[in-house]
């Protein structure tokens, strides 16, 4: 049985986790002229999914080398959430 503060962070993790796989399709979506980026709903989601990864995806992307067009800091934000996710149920069930 799981503990619910536990539960919790995995959760919150979790779903920041798709948070970030949303952006990433939507920015595709944009890029390939698949959803027009002009459009007031689109700019808005937009903006809202930018305000909640930048914080985390901003110091990644200062740190990595440049690659030219290619942004490789949400693969590297979604490894370190599914690290940290193990490394919470990890020790976590050793704790209880």
């Amino acid at each position: 049985m799981e503990h619910p503060v536990i539960w919790l962070i995995l959760t919150v993790l979790n779903l920041y986790f798709w948070v970030i796989l949303i952006t990433v399709i939507m920015s595709w979506l944009i890029g390939f002229n698949v959803i027009n980026g002009s459009n007031p709903y689109v700019r808005q989601i937009s903006y809202a999914l930018h305000r909640l990864t930048e914080p985390l995806l901003g110091p990644i992307r200062r740190a990595l080398p440049d690659l030219g067009g290619i942004d490789i800091s949400p693969i590297v934000l979604l490894l370190a959430l599914q690290f940290l996710q193990y490394l919470i149920v990890y020790y976590g069930s050793r704790l209880l």
